[in-house]
């Protein structure tokens, strides 16, 4: 096999773990893709992103997450009303049924991040921590992208919910 030959296929076989890299897991919860859009100078928020798969058996939820690079990070809802866009918090958490995966993403469930301390740079990583009912705890990397990321991101038609305050399903 030739060396530039060789290169593409080992290449080829590593991009699977590569992509893995960027999965993590807390408990039967596994999260894949965590990601953030990159901001401009001076915005003060900006938002998080990933899909909650639960292979568990129980329901868990999503009551708490907080990163060094914000003050505070707020869950959202976002839903058409008519012909305004509404942005609703979520005060109980994000609710991930058992077998379920709920797709947080532009346009719809998000996280928050609010008081943004420097802007969110395209190419760099942002860590941040995941709270569960269950007492699961992660340390995950939002990986930031270009302003404009997730725009139609695969798994949007996973979202199956998240519960508010009243539990009423958004």
């Amino acid at each position: 096999m030739r060396p530039s030959l060789r290169s593409l296929v080992l290449a080829l076989c590593l991009c699977p773990a590569l992509a893995a890299a960027h999965d993590y897991r807390a408990g039967s919860i596994a999260i894949d893709h965590p990601f953030a859009r990159a901001t401009l100078p001076g915005a003060a928020v900006g938002g998080a992103y990933m899909a909650l798969r639960n292979d568990g058996t129980t329901a868990d939820r999503l009551v708490a997450a907080s990163t060094p690079a914000a003050e505070r990070v707020e869950f959202h809802s976002m839903t058409m009303q008519g012909d305004v866009m509404r942005m609703t918090p979520i005060k109980a958490g994000i609710e991930l049924p058992p077998g379920e995966t709920v797709s947080v993403r532009p346009g719809g469930l998000h996280l928050m991040l609010v008081g943004l301390k420097a802007p969110l740079a395209q190419g760099t990583r942002v860590p941040m921590t995941l709270d569960f009912a269950s007492g699961a705890r992660v340390e995950v990397e939002l990986a930031v992208e270009a302003p404009n990321a997730g725009a139609g991101s695969a798994g949007a038609e996973h979202e199956h919910g998240a519960h508010g305050e009243a539990g009423e399903s958004r």
